[in-house]
């Protein structure tokens, strides 16, 4: 028997949202430590940890390197109950029930993906850190997994300083776990060699890491099917990244951007990767479609007006009726499809990041490697879709300008951030006899 969490499968914005529910996780119950800890990570909240791990700069304006592990004070740790569970942690004003939750997402978006590689997956940082330190960091307006850590703090929204604790959203906690994933099987790049498209695949599949663990609760899986009626390019969560609220979300999986909008240059890499995340998405909707039909869910012809309205104004309006028509006889064989669907992409994917580098990697490896996965995992049932899929996007056809100037609203780059710093960075180079002379100068 696993141990068992409450869960909340959609960040619990308003009376709308999904309830929390419970999970039954892979550490033996009445295995696990205070935090909870297990033998890769341990969550804890430490009292008056005012800054963020990563790179900063002392008083003096000089470089350097703060990271893991906090040797400072952290308050309560949860506990397991007699029978070795966290399911008395369910209060959202408790902060212990915010580090179970912060525990749950990570392990169970761990779960999901170490079941389909059939192995653990190692942190990227393993040979400097035997376990991840997950800290709460409340006044932290991000969350982001660095070198040996994984820091969740709170979204404040600019416009109307409303808050939402990314300790309580399943999709940016799954989102930073899959940023770790692709370090480790994928690698990172050397600094020298990092591109910016990189930084977008980076971002996209991490996206996709979510997109996928998402569609491990059944509630999700219910809720997008009764939502759109198997129309996946409505609004729905399954395309909706990091929801802060019901209305609000920042990004989409569903988007029209090509490769080209970004010929004059690129500012952000989340924005960057959503050519990628697109083609990505609009694989899995095709993979979708093409089981309906081949159960006889739907028709020839639905599938292919879906193809050719794809990214119209006119979509919705044209479709969403068949669409209804179709899910209300067969209810059973649209959730069947979906979760087909979702086991291909995700083997697709791990597939996919196996055959690539990550020194100068473009979204065009990206697609090579996919065909190459597909011809080895499904004997090239695929290559069409992925082929079209790419070509839409307009990938291997344009190339991405140079790293634009941020401007003030832009959210901060991660290019060479406090994800990347790792320990055997030098931040402070020596400096030349002629710097040095300048400085006793001044």
């Amino acid at each position: 028997m696993g141990t068992r969490f409450w869960l909340f499968p959609q960040t619990p914005t308003d009376e709308n949202s999904l309830p929390a529910e419970v999970v039954e996780l892979s550490p033996p119950a009445g295995s696990l430590d205070p935090g909870p800890e297990d033998d890769s990570m341990y969550v804890i909240f430490p009292v008056d940890k005012h800054q963020e791990y990563g790179m900063h700069k002392d008083r003096f304006g000089r470089d350097y390197v703060y990271l893991p592990p906090w040797d400072g004070d952290v308050y309560e740790r949860p506990v397991a109950d007699e029978a070795g569970h966290f399911l008395h942690y369910n209060d959202v004003d408790d902060a212990r029930f915010h580090a179970t939750h912060i525990y749950a997402s990570i392990r169970f978006t761990l779960d999901v993906w170490e079941g389909y590689y059939q192995r653990p997956i190692k942190w990227h940082f393993r040979n400097h850190y035997d376990k991840c330190e997950v800290n709460l960091l409340p006044d932290f307006d991000n969350a982001i997994i660095g070198y040996g850590f994984v820091e969740v703090g709170t979204y404040v929204d600019k416009k109307d300083r409303s808050l939402s604790p990314f300790s309580l959203n399943f999709d940016v906690l799954a989102h930073e776990v899959g940023h770790g994933i692709v370090y480790a099987e994928v690698g990172m790049p050397d600094p020298r060699k990092e591109s910016a498209e990189y930084l977008g695949f980076q971002e996209s599949c991490a996206d996709i890491v979510s997109m996928v663990a998402t569609l491990h609760f059944d509630s999700i899986i219910d809720e997008v099917l009764e939502s759109t009626s198997g129309n996946l390019y409505m609004h729905n969560h399954l395309n909706r990244f990091a929801e802060t609220s019901s209305s609000k979300q920042i990004r989409l999986a569903c988007n029209n951007m090509k490769l080209s909008d970004f010929a004059a240059g690129w500012r952000d890499e989340h924005i960057l990767a959503q050519p990628l995340t697109g083609a990505i998405f609009d694989i899995l909707v095709d993979i979708f479609h093409e089981e309906l039909v081949r159960v006889g869910a739907i028709s020839t012809s639905l599938e292919e007006v879906s193809d050719k309205l794809e990214g119209t104004d006119e979509y919705e309006s044209e479709l969403q009726e068949e669409f209804e028509a179709a899910y209300s006889a067969y209810t059973a064989q649209f959730r069947e499809a979906l979760i087909f669907s979702r086991d291909r992409l995700a083997t697709l994917m791990i597939e996919t990041w196996s055959r690539l580098e990550a020194d100068h990697l473009e979204y065009l490896d990206v697609q090579r490697a996919m065909l190459e996965a597909d011809k080895t995992a499904f004997s090239g049932q695929y290559h069409t879709i992925i082929n079209v899929n790419f070509a839409w996007r307009e990938i291997g056809m344009a190339v991405v300008g140079p790293k634009l100037p941020r401007k003030k609203d832009d959210p901060q780059s991660h290019t060479h951030s406090n994800r990347t710093v790792v320990p055997l960075d030098d931040p402070v180079p020596r400096k030349s006899y002629r710097e040095r002379y300048d400085d006793a100068r001044r």
